[in-house]
């Protein structure tokens, strides 16, 4: 079939949030576009201009993920094209979200190109032009551990909180579930579940040793406590009572 082309001009335009696509090593990118009825072979595409900008491609996929990948799904920052077309110009939408759908960059391309497999590709280059390359830091919930230091006097971090801290990291069960204990700062750490990218549950510290604010994977709030070495959260249940789930060292 001739192609049809008005013009080699290409249109793009960005909208860029707080964090970096350049931030993470890790991208996952779906095996198909949902989108689309028919991609054009724009997931190859963009695999292999990521690969080119020393980023390792994922699939959609989360079981087939690296273990070490699985332990902190927050790592990878996950890519979607959306279809953007009108009635006369092909246009895509190139977006990247991280672990926790919070939207990272957004880059339109549009192609004047009229024939959809090559005005799809010409719009997606276009818009994958506004990825930096690969410069990766740690991802721990969706946040960058890489943050600026800043003076803390030595009062100010009160002997309680740093103890806090000292349960050990590594892998934890309660005989159903192994999640991973992930320590952010000495004030915060995570239970992360390899099969999801959202956190098992956050825990952030409070003015008694051992004892936590707990935000579940759910979206409940409760408390936790570190006993004997082990992990205990209080579960809400429905009736009003709280179960008590119990992680322990592996």
């Amino acid at each position: 079939m001739k192609k049809i082309i008005l013009t080699t001009v290409t249109l793009c335009s960005v909208l860029v949030f707080g964090q970096k696509v350049s931030e993470f090593r890790y991208v996952s990118v779906p095996q198909k576009f949902q989108t689309f009825k028919n991609s054009f072979g724009l997931e190859d595409l963009l695999t292999k201009i990521l690969k080119g900008k020393k980023y390792v491609v994922l699939s959609g996929d989360q079981n087939s993920w690296p273990a070490e990948v699985k332990a902190n799904p927050c790592q990878v920052i996950n890519a979607d094209v959306i279809n953007d077309k009108s009635f006369l110009r092909n246009r895509v939408i190139l977006d990247f979200k991280d672990c926790n759908g919070k939207t990272v960059l957004q880059s339109k391309g549009t192609s004047m190109i009229k024939e959809f497999e090559e005005g799809f590709s010409d719009a997606l280059q276009q818009a994958v032009k506004e990825v930096a390359v690969s410069n990766p830091v740690e991802h721990i919930n969706g946040v960058s551990s890489v943050q600026p230091e800043k003076p803390v006097a030595a009062s100010s971090v009160s002997e309680p909180v740093k103890a806090q801290s000292n349960s050990g990291t590594g892998k934890y069960t309660n005989g159903k579930a192994t999640v991973q204990k992930i320590q952010i700062d000495e004030n915060q750490f995570i239970l992360a579940d390899p099969n999801s990218s959202v956190p098992y549950a956050t825990f952030r510290t409070t003015t008694k040793n051992d004892v936590f604010r707990v935000k579940l994977q759910n979206g409940n709030s409760t408390i936790g406590y570190v006993e004997n070495g082990n992990i205990v959260i209080e579960i809400p249940q429905s009736n009003g009572e709280y179960a008590k789930e119990t992680f322990s060292i592996r």
